[in-house]
């Protein structure tokens, strides 16, 4: 037993298994890249003996992933395989050019499966599992071997198939609850009684495998790795058969945020998992529920006022992990009904707007209004809000006139005519990456107040082919400050939001554009054009 837990992902192999979310070849080798980037220890990349194009799939992750040229660390690359010698062969196949192979051989143990999916009796399984493993063996030096329905069966019995295929050459005995029906309770005894009876186990590291029918994958597993096992199977936001596998994040940060209790850890770049996440979501098309634990959308979204009242104060209050630990940007602290006057007040600063405690009265009340007939306030919502009730936008540049050139046969450009605040028209030309990024140069160029653009949204709000369309963005000021030690410690600065509608979704998008700037030149201080907003904007 050492203090470090070995993560085995087979988001490819059980995770693919998920109603619905196969995986073209191409897509398994691009995830099976970033499992490798992320500091997975072992990936089983597949079930080769399922197809040809699995065979074919796991072969290519075995060459390209299980050979890095960089330098980095190779994960061992595993196939799984029946207890039967064309299986094994073909997993030997498929992972034999991996720097680090592994075969993944298993065979049911509990009464029931034994009975009616089997059809054979002890004896006949102990035979099975010696030939198998000893096969495998003299494929492959790494063997691991799973009695599958370990959950379900007996332990003194689990306890001979163990030791008979440690001594057939398994070096990883893997402990699965193949249909998630123990408790944290049962399964920690299971692997504890393993760790005590079977002879030869101090030379094998010892696994989990859990999954989520009853929701105790997660706790399940950990009660596993407290009794001994150092090696979990998971896989990416919990996917997997019926209701899923142990979740690889949950796991992860369970261990790394309770490293007290735990004494363990893991080898993954925390501050991957939001991406990865994202990307499983995107390639399996599993979507990944806004209360999934660790990388949900709402994982680091507050909105009862309370709560955000105690996370603008200290973000201990509410939070046991910081966002950016698993590559989440910055809590977010969501508008709604449950909102109090703290967060209002907070993100009205943000987005550039200092009212007096009278106004900010007047604002909140308006604020519950609408927060009951929307279940979620925009900062769109808020601008308009204090906009109408306080004050009407100055344009401090407004569009004149626009053409733009793109497509496959040259380079984006586009020439844009603004009127300035002195009403002296300019006009600059630019080149892009795109018909939009080729604009929003062209107006920095001749705007030239430093901006970086951190949201870009488009949206018909209308029908047809010639529907109105309209486009969000959202910039941020160059060395813009925080307003107070609250706000500091969500890294927050100052940003400001812009909208544009129009049949032209390029003359919309530098709309929106130019009304975010506005906003920023007038709130900034960097042009005033009427005495008395200087009471309404920073």
């Amino acid at each position: 037993m050492t203090n470090y837990v070995r993560i085995f992902d087979t988001t490819l192999r059980d995770g693919e298994q998920s109603p619905g979310a196969t995986m073209t070849s191409a897509e398994k080798l691009e995830l099976a890249r970033a499992l490798a980037k992320l500091g997975v220890d072992i990936i089983e990349a597949g079930f080769p003996a399922a197809s040809p194009d699995d065979l074919e799939a796991v072969r290519r992750i075995a060459i390209e992933v299980g050979n890095p040229t960089d330098g980095s660390k190779a994960p061992i690359i595993c196939g799984l395989a029946r207890a039967t010698k064309n299986d094994i062969d073909k997993a030997w196949q498929a992972v034999r050019e991996a720097k680090h192979p592994r075969i993944h051989t298993f065979l049911a143990t509990s009464e029931i499966h034994m009975q009616y999916k089997l059809k054979m009796d002890r004896e006949q399984v102990v035979e099975r599992v010696i030939e198998m493993v000893s096969h495998a063996h003299n494929l492959c030096p790494d063997v691991e071997f799973s009695p599958e329905d370990a959950g379900r069966s007996d332990p003194e019995f689990l306890y001979i198939v163990l030791e008979q295929a440690i001594k057939a050459g398994a070096t990883t005995l893997n402990i699965p609850d193949t249909v998630g029906y123990t408790t944290p309770d049962e399964y920690g005894a299971i692997i504890a009684g393993i760790m005590k009876n079977v002879p030869g186990i101090e030379n094998c590291t010892v696994s989990v495998h859990c999954h989520d029918d009853l929701g105790l994958a997660t706790a399940n597993a950990l009660a596993g790795i407290q009794a001994g096992a150092r090696q979990a199977e998971v896989t990416i936001n919990g996917i997997g058969e019926r209701a899923g596998n142990t979740s690889l994040e949950e796991v992860v940060m369970a261990l790394h945020t309770r490293r007290p209790i735990f004494g363990l850890a893991t080898g993954i770049d925390t501050t991957q998992l939001t991406r990865v996440s994202k990307l499983a979501s995107n390639y399996t098309g599993i979507v990944v529920p806004p209360n999934k634990a660790i990388v949900g959308a709402n994982a680091f979204a507050h909105e009862a006022g309370i709560h955000q009242d105690g996370m603008l104060k200290h973000t201990l209050t509410y939070e046991i992990m910081r966002p950016e630990t698993v590559g989440v940007t910055r809590t977010r602290l969501v508008l709604g009904k449950h909102s109090g006057r703290h967060a209002l007040k907070t993100r009205l600063v943000e987005l550039g707007f200092a009212l007096s405690e009278a106004e900010l009265d007047k604002a909140f009340e308006r604020f519950k209004a609408l927060a009951d007939k929307k279940k979620i306030i925009t900062d769109a919502d808020l601008e308009a809000l204090v906009a109408d009730e306080f004050y009407q936008p100055t344009e401090v540049f407004s569009l004149d006139g626009l053409q733009v050139a793109c497509g496959t046969m040259g380079l984006p450009t586009a020439t844009v005519r603004l009127k300035g605040p002195d009403g002296k028209l300019t006009i600059q030309a630019a080149v892009g990456t795109g018909p939009v990024d080729a604009c929003y140069k062209a107006i920095d160029a001749i705007v030239q107040v430093p901006a970086t653009l951190l949201e870009f949204a488009v949206h018909a709000i209308t029908e047809g082919i010639d529907a109105l369309g309209e486009v969000t963005v959202r910039i941020e000021a160059e060395g813009g400050t925080t307003a107070t030690n609250a706000q500091r410690d969500f890294e927050q600065v100052r940003t400001f939001g812009g909208h544009g509608a129009d049949t032209d979704i390029i003359v919309a998008s530098v709309k929106a554009y130019l009304a975010a700037l506005n906003k920023m030149l007038v709130a900034t201080g960097q042009y005033v054009k009427q005495p008395e907003m200087a009471a309404v904007l920073n």
